[in-house]
């Protein structure tokens, strides 16, 4: 019976399988593997011994299944079970598995072996929307529109403009992940409480042989856990990700309402359905969806600051919580990647309707343009300010253009002449560094 929806409509099998009980359940192994290696190159256990227990740590023999069952039949105890299963298959060599280590030890190791090919997923993930939106940024490098404040008309943009900010951010996002990943991919072999009394004087050594073993970083003081400030750093950036792909998305939505239409979601003409009753309708479904997955995800950002609460050396919990929150933020956050990327890449613009909407106030839109012509002949800033004010106040309550408007002010046609007040008044002279900008960061 399923009951999550990721088990049958979102997310990707890729990312799925990182944190599937199949591949958890190999990274336990791994640890286990590599902690019974560590041993052997101090000459704690015999080299044969470490040799049986790594060949045997694989899930074609220890199966998760049979794990479950006897956590549940026997044990009462994951890590337990997975030990006594194991040692099902390594006989004499048995007592040489999970020698000195805590459950825990065992458990965030692996986890942060999972969070590693999680990371390997999202960062190319994050790599192809950043080339799908420069791409698009430099496609419409000098398709003007339309630059929008508090819903209303400021002043000319490009597209392209628009999308380089899109990139840009994506790009901060990729660096965020690459600089914290040294912080994020931490596991611990230093026993219950963090002190490694088990391992005795070899402790420090064998914490850094199994890491350098699994090829990731280690805790060099913790308690029985590894630190959950980690997870909330990890969450975190992850959240931000996410905010910024229902920002993108809700943007597309803004610009495809009817009565703005600059750019579009794509629609499969032939044979999509855009509502059940309404048979005209085109809805932007992808972004909406986007917009929702991204709230659900930061909803996961909460409980993971409460889990770094935790008593004394640790509690349990942190525990339940995070075996539902890691699998679903990463889960998530590649699916709503996917997404934007497909939406971006396939994004119609509609340039014509851009032009359209610019002469929609009637040369309003250029006031600011005026005023900085004027001050340019010696107008102070301020008159200029208060003079174009009036100007645009009239405009509108005369429904006249604002061209109209400013070329019966005798004063103001004295220091401007007509052939410089229709190419102050153009768009495309308005645009600033926004075609230099889309180069620097395409």
């Amino acid at each position: 019976m399923l009951i999550c929806p990721l088990d049958y409509r979102y997310g990707r099998p890729l990312m799925k399988d990182v944190f599937s009980k199949e591949r958890k359940t190999q990274r336990l192994l791994d640890v286990e593997a590599a902690l019974a290696r560590a041993h052997a190159k101090l000459g704690n256990i015999p080299t044969e011994a470490a040799e049986i227990i790594t060949e045997n740590a694989n899930v074609d023999k220890v199966d998760w299944q049979e794990v479950e069952r006897v956590e549940r039949e026997d044990t009462k105890h994951d890590i337990m079970a997975l030990v006594k299963v194991l040692g099902r298959f390594c006989g004499d060599s048995e007592g040489y598995i999970h020698l000195g280590a805590t459950s825990n030890d065992i458990i965030d190791t692996a986890g942060a072996l999972q969070i590693r090919d999680g990371l390997d997923i999202l960062k190319e993930d994050l790599l192809e929307l950043r080339k799908t939106l420069a791409s698009r940024a430099k496609e419409h490098r000098d398709t003007i529109m339309v630059g929008r404040t508090h819903a209303q008309h400021g002043i000319p943009i490009t597209f392209g403009l628009k999308l380089a900010v899109f990139t840009a951010e994506i790009d901060r996002h990729i660096q965020r992940f690459e600089e914290a990943e040294k912080r994020l991919v931490v596991g611990k072999m230093s026993g219950a409480v963090g002190t490694g009394a088990s391992f005795g004087e070899q402790a420090e050594e064998i914490q850094r042989l199994v890491m350098d073993d699994l090829g990731i970083g280690y805790e060099k003081a913790s308690g029985q856990i590894v630190g959950r400030d980690r997870h909330i750093e990890l969450m975190s950036i992850a959240a931000n990700i996410s905010t910024s792909l229902q920002r993108f998305s809700t943007e597309i939505r803004n610009l495809q309402r009817p009565e703005i239409m600059e750019a579009a979601e794509a629609f499969e003409k032939e044979k999509q359905v855009g509502s059940s009753t309404m048979a005209h309708k085109k809805n932007p479904i992808t972004a909406e969806n986007i917009c929702g997955l991204a709230r659900t995800l930061r909803g996961f950002v909460y409980p993971t600051f409460e889990n770094n609460i935790l008593w004394h050396e640790r509690d349990l919990t942190n525990s339940s919580s995070e075996r539902i929150i890691i699998p679903h933020v990463f889960v998530l956050l590649d699916d709503i990647l996917i997404k934007s990327e497909k939406l971006f890449r396939n994004l119609e613009v509609f340039p014509d309707n851009m032009k359209r909407n610019l002469q929609m106030s009637n040369g309003l839109i250029m006031a600011e343009a005026v005023m900085m012509h004027l001050s340019k002949k010696g107008v102070s800033r301020q008159v200029a300010h208060e003079l174009i004010r009036k100007a645009t106040m009239t405009a509108r309550a005369e429904g006249k253009s604002f061209k109209e408007v400013l070329t019966v002010d005798d004063e103001l046609m004295k220091l401007v002449t007509s052939e410089e007040l229709d190419s102050v008044l153009d768009p495309k002279n308005y645009v600033g560094r926004s075609k230099e900008i889309v180069d620097e960061i395409v």
